[in-house]
């Protein structure tokens, strides 16, 4: 049972969560605010940066805010499946199997480093992500509800590991860069973990709240006809750049988005439009996350690649090249 929810309640839990997790996370307002959206769209989030840029602490920080559990678990090369998922253990004593539970039972999930694990392990994980199951001896079991894989790859050190095909790459709801902090934020981070005074952050939302959420932005927020048009065109030229005035794109884009970015593109920005307080979708708010959702769905030339043009620059040429009706 959901309890009725509004549009003013929903900001001011935004900003509670961004406070509570303040008291621990300096700056990575992208991340922080990518893993709201991926919460409430019910998606996954692929996330790049080096170690060491409060990745693990933002998942928990945002955990504890919403009175949920979160599991890390780092990726390497003789990870097992049922590393993962879990596996059936014989109990000597009683004379019986019994069902071990692996990592994977709870609400985030942070995958460190999923491609330094082998293709099979990086299956399991997809899998699940995809049906919200497990299997384990041939037993079915539900994953928790919210459940939202957050999985990090290295962008420097890539020997020895095994790149997620584009299949597996596109049931990621977004991508996010994780990028370094400021000058003044790296400055600040010195100052707290000197100080060793870290403050207590407070739970501010429930599983029930989080349900309710999700079906306020999938029943009231409104998307026009024209929208619809807008992330088609925007997506088609991810397949066809010639035909909507992006020539360059031609020689630049080896592959385009699949449908499932026309359809994260609509999630994700109901979810946006909230965030500023509206009930229904503008081109803004699809510009402001068509980085996000398009950045792994692209792939590059080899003419891109020598000339070091990446991702994001061919998403702002497709982006200024597509008029808003």
């Amino acid at each position: 049972m959901t309890r009725h929810i509004s549009i003013e309640d929903i900001i001011s839990y935004i900003s509670d969560i961004r406070q509570e997790v303040g008291k621990q996370v300096i700056g990575q307002d992208i991340l922080i605010r990518n893993i709201l959206i991926a919460l409430f769209s019910g998606g996954h989030i692929l996330l790049e940066g080096v170690p060491g840029l409060a990745k693990t602490l933002t998942v928990e920080s945002i955990s504890r805010t919403l009175g949920l559990h979160s599991a890390r678990i780092q990726f390497t090369p003789d990870l097992l499946p049922g590393d993962l998922t879990g596996g059936q253990m014989y109990n000597q004593v009683e004379s019986k199997f019994y069902t071990n539970k692996g990592p994977i039972f709870t609400n985030f999930l942070l995958a460190d480093e999923i491609n330094r694990a082998p293709a099979k392990v990086q299956s399991a994980l997809l899998e699940a992500m995809q049906e919200g199951q497990v299997t384990i001896g041939g037993e079915t079991f539900s994953l928790p509800v919210p459940f939202i894989v957050l999985a990090t790859e290295n962008p420097i050190e890539q020997e020895g590991t095994y790149p997620l095909p584009e299949a597996q790459l596109d049931r990621f709801l977004l991508k996010t860069n994780v990028d370094y902090p400021t000058r003044s934020e790296e400055i600040e981070i010195m100052k707290r973990m000197n100080s060793g005074e870290l403050q207590e952050i407070k739970q501010v939302l429930s599983c029930e709240d989080i349900i309710s959420i999700r079906n306020f932005i999938t029943k009231e927020i409104y998307v026009d006809e024209k929208i619809y048009e807008y992330v088609a065109n925007i997506v088609l030229a991810t397949r066809e750049p010639k035909q909507f005035g992006y020539e360059k794109g031609e020689s630049l884009i080896d592959f385009g988005a699949s449908p499932r970015a026309s359809i994260a593109l609509i999630k994700t920005a109901k979810v946006m439009a909230v965030f500023e307080g509206r009930t229904y979708v503008t081109p803004e708010d699809i510009k402001s996350i068509a980085y996000d959702v398009l950045r792994h769905r692209i792939g590059r030339t080899f003419e891109a690649i020598g000339q070091d043009i990446g991702t994001d620059e061919i998403i702002t040429g497709i982006l200024e090249s597509i008029v808003v009706v």
